[in-house]
Formats: structure tokens, C-alpha cells, sequence
């Protein structure tokens, strides 16, 4: 009996090994709501990743910008797993791509977040 193994190429996400592989300041560039969406949403805000807290800054509202409180962040199944304001709740973000200058997050719901180092 034959077995014939056909191979194919696969896309695999980047799996995180620990909170150092984020740290830093990340300008968001911008959005998509999935891969195929034709256009992208341009951001102004920052995320900043340090001492197991994200801080999000720069962030456009009604004319003006806030800044988030830090929320924790932990680095969970090889995903990022970033605290919610105000409960129990979190985001869970997969990275596509990382390498020293740029990354693009996926997150739980099929947005992508498209980010350079700062």
C-alpha cells in the first residue's frame, strides 16, 4: 500500500514566545476590516507596549485626542491577549507579521492593524 503525501504551502501566523517580543512605541498606520478590503482606514494613534501594560495614544475623537490608561497585556497560546478597560473582558490578537520595523495584528473578529516601530 502506497502513501502519497502532497504538500502544499501554508501561511502560518507568527506564534509569540513572550511580552519582549512587542514591547516598544507602534504607530498604528491603519485598519482593514479583513485581507481583501480594498480600502484601508489611516489611524493616528500609538500603542505602546512596556512592563506588561499597553497604553494607547493619540487617539481621534470628536475633534480632539485622548490618551488610554495602560490595560495589561500578556502573551497567551501565541497570541497577544490585551486587557479590556473596565472588566473582566479582552482582545485577542494574532500577529501576522512581525520583524523589527513593522507588524500587522489580526484580531478576534478579522480586523487587521497595520503598525510601524517608532
Amino acid at each position: 500500500m502506497a502513501l502519497s503525501v502532497f504538500a502544499s504551502a501554508v501561511y502560518a501566523d507568527v506564534t509569540l514566545q513572550s511580552k519582549e517580543e512587542v514591547e516598544g512605541t507602534w504607530k498604528l498606520q491603519s485598519t482593514k476590516n479583513s485581507l481583501t478590503d480594498k480600502q484601508a482606514i489611516n489611524r493616528e494613534d500609538t500603542w505602546v507596549f512596556k512592563d506588561g501594560k499597553l497604553t494607547i495614544l493619540h487617539i481621534p475623537r470628536e475633534g480632539s485626542y485622548f490618551d488610554q490608561p495602560p490595560v495589561p497585556y500578556e502573551i497567551e497560546d501565541g497570541k497577544l491577549k490585551v486587557a479590556i478597560i473596565g472588566g473582566s473582558r479582552f482582545d485577542l490578537f494574532t500577529v501576522v507579521e512581525k520583524d523589527d520595523k513593522s507588524m500587522t495584528l489580526k484580531g478576534k473578529y478579522g480586523g487587521y492593524y497595520y503598525f510601524i516601530k517608532k
